[in-house]
């Protein structure tokens, strides 16, 4: 199952090809997320909370085991680095992903907060 806009689409129906449509736009890199922040595994650079920007995700269900699901993060970061973050989604998903993007949303929110008052 697909929870995202782009239902209809054919590469969005598995997360390996939804993967390879997303390198092929240009999000060619890989993030994986530490105790230090976000790091581009390919430049071993490393990002806060506030230098990213989460351009969209997908939400995958296994074929043939419900349980089986995954999320697939497109990524855009303060220095034009893009690439894709995959994490398991429910019981299985890593903490330190989840905690990480908890922060991004807090301070998109509290930008956006701020966008709107003035």
């Amino acid at each position: 199952m697909i929870t995202n806009q782009y239902q209809s689409v054919p590469y969005m129906k598995s997360l390996t090809s939804c993967l390879n449509k997303m390198v092929s736009d240009g999000y060619d890199k890989d993030f994986g997320v530490t105790d230090e922040g976000m790091k581009c595994l390919q430049t071993d650079t490393f990002y806060n909370p506030q230098d990213v920007n989460i351009v969209n995700f997908f939400r995958f269900e296994g074929v043939s085991d419900p349980a089986d699901m995954a999320v697939l993060y497109v990524i855009e970061t303060s220095d034009g680095t893009k690439g894709t973050l995959i994490d398991a989604f429910g019981t299985y998903s890593d903490p330190n992903v989840n905690n990480f993007l908890l922060e991004v949303e807090k301070i998109r929110k509290k930008t956006e907060s701020k966008d709107k008052s003035v």
